[in-house]
């Protein structure tokens, strides 16, 4: 009878790295949309560089199952998907009588509010912790 060798149980590795790219990619974003040229026009992680961010967030998503990394990638998916979300509605307002200003509330309000997000999940992030809240 022949001799066989275990089988070889390969642990999966959490996508720590693509998380951290993904944290440095929306944080460069929205930090742009503010320094970069001082227009708040549009979301700031609707810029290639959120787009990328999104993806690889959800290249890395099934890699991050049932680890702690998995409500940061569903953390910086949301804070996406929310931000275009407020971006289209800041652009509704902007072409609606209410106007520019409004509008522009809007957008500086969804580039705080995606800094807070990005900084709050890094320190989470940071002490290998789950990020909570939605």
């Amino acid at each position: 009878m022949a001799d066989y060798p275990a089988p070889v149980v390969q642990s999966r590795q959490p996508p720590v790295n693509a998380t951290l790219i993904v944290y440095a990619l929306f944080a460069i974003a929205a930090l742009a949309g503010i320094v970069g040229h001082g227009l708040l026009v549009g979301a700031p992680l609707f810029t290639i560089l959120g787009i990328i961010g999104v993806i690889i967030a959800y290249a890395s998503r099934g890699d991050a199952r049932g680890t702690w990394l998995e409500s940061h990638v569903n953390w910086l998916i949301r804070t996406f998907w929310w931000s275009l979300l407020w971006n289209w509605i800041g652009w509704l307002i902007a072409l609606s009588l209410i106007g520019i200003p409004l509008a522009w509330a809007i957008w500086l309000a969804t580039t705080i509010w995606v800094l807070y997000r990005v900084v709050k999940g890094y320190l989470r992030f940071h002490q290998s912790q789950p990020v909570g809240g939605w």
